[in-house]
């Protein structure tokens, strides 16, 4: 996968757009037409104390994810990336398409850097996610959080 490309048409699907729903649905829409061996990419966002699914491409999801419960409420909790090689293995885990096998999770700032919410991307392999795809979906997550307020 070439990061670098997938970075600058991100920017440039989002640029001079502030609509966040609008925002998020291409972002998702992006991730999923690019990465291959995923089967789910989207957001949850912090809404009334839980996580509340929102934009994303892939099967029907979990819609309430608790702070702190499974991989995305612990990433949002702990404000960092999680990422999972094997989801089975995962404490908690909780399984809304049982053809995941791993995760990445990355917490999503808005513009002014608050936490909002997470980017999750699942994939039907094992180990899907590398270093390198933590580092450079990281900077993804991050050109996407700066076009929300």
């Amino acid at each position: 996968m070439d990061y670098e490309v997938l970075q600058a048409q991100m920017e440039s699907l989002l640029a001079g757009e502030t609509d966040q729903v609008a925002n998020l649905s291409n972002a998702s829409a992006l991730l999923m037409d690019q990465l291959a061996d995923i089967n789910w990419a989207g957001f949850y966002l912090l809404k009334n104390g839980a996580l509340i699914l929102g934009p994303f491409q892939g099967k029907p999801a979990c819609v309430h994810i608790p702070v702190g419960a499974g991989v995305c409420g612990t990433s949002f909790q702990r404000a960092e990336t999680i990422r999972v090689p094997n989801v089975h293995d995962f404490p908690g885990h909780i399984a809304c398409d049982g053809n995941s096998n791993s995760e990445i999770v990355i917490p999503l700032r808005d513009a002014q850097n608050h936490l909002i919410g997470v980017l999750d991307i699942d994939s039907p392999l094992f180990d899907r996610f590398s270093s390198e795809d933590q580092v450079a979906l990281e900077g993804i997550a991050r050109a996407i959080g700066q076009t929300l307020r």
